[in-house]
Order: C-alpha cells, then sequence, then structure tokens
C-alpha cells in the first residue's frame, strides 16, 4: 500500500510539472490573407500564435469556433497580450479573401492580428493540417461542407505547437490565455 501511495505521489507530482514544446516548428509557409495579401509564417516568427482550421460557409462548428476564437480575441487585448490569431482555410477553392474577410467581420471589428489564410489547393490543405498539426481534414466529393478538426492551437515564438485545446473545452478560452501568458 505505501508503495502504491509513493506511485500515485510521484505520478501526480509529474504530471504537475510543464513541459517544453518537443515537437518541431510548423514548416514555412506562404498563404493569402483575408486582404488579399501575402502573408508568411516568418511574419510569425518570435510571435506567439494561436491557430485552428475553419470555412466560411460551415453549417456547424465553424460559427462558434470563431466566435470562441473572438473572445480570445478581445480578452488578450483587454489584458494586454500580445498574440497573433491564424485561421486556415479548409475550404480554399471556396473561401476567397473576400469571402473571409466578410466572414470574420462577422465575428470582430478588429483584423489586426487576425489572418484568415487561403491561397492555397484542397490536398496542400489535407496534407499540411495532417503533417504540421496532426489534424484531420477531408472535403468528400461533390460535397459542400468539409470534415476538420475543432481544435486550437497554442503556437510558442518558434512555431511549435505549445499546447492544443478542443473549443468545446469547459474554460478553454481562460486556459488559452493562461499559456499565452506564460509564453509571455
Amino acid at each position: 500500500m505505501k508503495k502504491l501511495m509513493i506511485l500515485i505521489a510521484v505520478t501526480l507530482l509529474l504530471a504537475a510539472c510543464g513541459s517544453e514544446p518537443d515537437g518541431p516548428p510548423v514548416s514555412g509557409f506562404t498563404y493569402t490573407d483575408q486582404h488579399g495579401e501575402e502573408f508568411s509564417s516568418s511574419e510569425l516568427e518570435g510571435k506567439v500564435w494561436i491557430a485552428d482550421f475553419i470555412f466560411t460557409n460551415c453549417d456547424t462548428v465553424c460559427p462558434p469556433m470563431t466566435y470562441k476564437m473572438a473572445d480570445i480575441q478581445s480578452t488578450l487585448k483587454e489584458q494586454g497580450l500580445d498574440a497573433e490569431i491564424v485561421s486556415f482555410s479548409v475550404d480554399p477553392e471556396v473561401d476567397t479573401p473576400e469571402k473571409l474577410s466578410e466572414f470574420l467581420a462577422q465575428f470582430t471589428e478588429d483584423d489586426s492580428n487576425w489572418h484568415m489564410l487561403t491561397g492555397y489547393g484542397q490536398e496542400e490543405i489535407e496534407t499540411f493540417a495532417r503533417e504540421e498539426f496532426q489534424s484531420l481534414v477531408n472535403k468528400p466529393e461533390d460535397a459542400d461542407q468539409v470534415l476538420h478538426g475543432v481544435t486550437f492551437y497554442v503556437m510558442d515564438q518558434e512555431g511549435r505547437i505549445f499546447s492544443e485545446y478542443n473549443f468545446t473545452e469547459e474554460g478553454v478560452v481562460d486556459k488559452i490565455i493562461d499559456d499565452v501568458e506564460a509564453l509571455q
């Protein structure tokens, strides 16, 4: 019994310890933002950023995900924390810069630190999401909806995943704010 209690205590202690991100940084990319301008991963170097995958004609999770991300954005500003937001479109052939801009305007008036990206092919974003974020993206043939994950990724200044949360997770906004603050 004593050994079991020691094992439990050590396990809890190790679980409480923070860990450094150990994965490689996200590979470099250059896409097009909601203003029709080129946006490159080099613009995120040395910055904390939060990423997700969405599309503008989504019938289910994308509007509430984007609403939650807008809540994160306003909380960051209220607390004086600096972080960029990057939303990758998973339906790039439909999501033009204009559509991304119109979609974002439904959730925030301030897009100064929010980059909604397109300008790549469907296969490219599916590969990018899978290889860089271990996230499934799949647009079935003849469908207007795209299957994709509902994760928010907090990225460190080196472009590595620091933490990730399902957007429906209880307290997700506070958890992400805490992570951004820890990285500052």
